[in-house]
């Protein structure tokens, strides 16, 4: 794939890309069922319950039906909402989701895109879902849903800030943006990872992370005890999935940018290991980081709205300004000096 991104562009590569696009979405929309089944199934573990186990082996097939269910359930649409932003938002919430993930490299060679400022890119990217839930929420002319939408826009754009903030160390290091060149500073044993010296920034951007993912414990935007179902109260059917789509693949990508920034993406823990594709090593990665999110769901408890707040520009953003401000001086002493 790599050696695409360096011929001319032509129409020939335009139908290649294209058709790998295809290839990656249907590979996506996989992952996407079978990670909410592997998310009912960790959390039914933890809880000492079943889980799925009746339709097909292992309950296999529970998550597919599911799907088929929505696919087919009946659209309707609120006769007072603005039917045109109602039918756009979801939309508009999902297609940056699966845009964000071209610019992750999962091997030195498997990559869509080597930006040098994939960083931003990410961050401009995800904003528009954070738009895209506001706008369903006010869209559905419910009360219910415009409270979860600007409750889901207060808590994403706030959690942005320590979001990014954490990176920056990161950045540093490396002494560039780009996701590729940052795995490929980090070292072939583990302790040479960025999770070590930016210990801080790894602690920020994980919390920040599941935050910016509205799930629990963080997940206000759909808290049920009150709000009914959020900001996506008044959607069925396929539209409703779409927003369920969104979360998930966004849950990929924040794994796949945990590992490549912290983690050491395709590199082993230990070079002896290297003859193991990279490729293992970034999914089991990735893999890890996904887990984490199920337990925090399964373990945690929701915070209330002024805590969520309050831990974001009172404790988040201060430790992250503070992991740049030790970046800086760590590299001025020891690497400079």
């Amino acid at each position: 794939m790599s050696d695409l991104i360096e011929q001319p562009l032509s129409w020939g590569n335009v139908l290649i890309y294209a058709v790998l696009a295809v290839v990656f979405l249907l590979l996506i929309l996989g992952y996407v069922t079978y990670a909410i089944l592997f998310e009912r199934k960790v959390i039914g573990w933890m809880q000492w319950r079943h889980g799925p186990n009746r339709l097909g082996p292992w309950g296999l097939l529970q998550t597919v039906a599911d799907v088929l269910k929505l696919l087919i359930k009946e659209d309707t649409i609120p006769r007072k909402a603005d039917k045109a932003l109602f039918i756009l938002a979801p939309a508009l919430c999902y297609a940056p989701s699966f845009v964000v993930l071209a610019v992750i490299p999962y091997t030195r060679e498997l990559y869509f895109a080597d930006l040098n400022v994939a960083i931003v890119y990410y961050a401009a990217l995800s904003a528009i879902s954070t738009i895209a839930i506001v706008l369903g929420g006010w869209a559905s002319n419910n009360k219910y849903s415009l409270l979860g939408g600007m409750r889901s826009g207060a808590q994403m754009i706030s959690y942005e800030v320590p979001l990014i903030l954490s990176i920056v160390g990161t950045v540093m290091m490396t002494g560039s943006m780009s996701l590729r060149q940052i795995v490929e500073a980090q070292g072939d044993w583990f302790w040479e990872w960025n999770f070590l010296p930016q210990i801080i920034g790894f602690g920020v951007f994980i919390i920040a992370a599941v935050s910016e993912l509205n799930r629990s414990p963080f997940d206000l935007p759909e808290a049920e005890s009150e709000l009914v179902a959020g900001y996506h109260t008044e959607y069925s059917g396929f539209r409703f999935a779409f927003f369920m789509l969104a979360e998930y693949v966004y849950m990929f990508a924040i794994a796949g940018l945990a590992s490549v920034l912290f983690l050491g993406g395709w590199h082993p823990p230990a070079p002896f290991l290297g003859f193991i594709p990279g490729i293992i090593w970034m999914l089991l990665k990735m893999a890890f980081v996904i887990f984490c999110l199920f337990w925090f769901r399964a373990t945690m408890p929701r915070v209330r709205i002024d805590q969520l707040m309050s831990f974001a520009w009172k404790v988040l953003v201060p430790l992250a300004i503070l992991n740049v401000f030790v970046t800086a001086v760590c590299l001025e002493i020891f690497i400079k000096g």
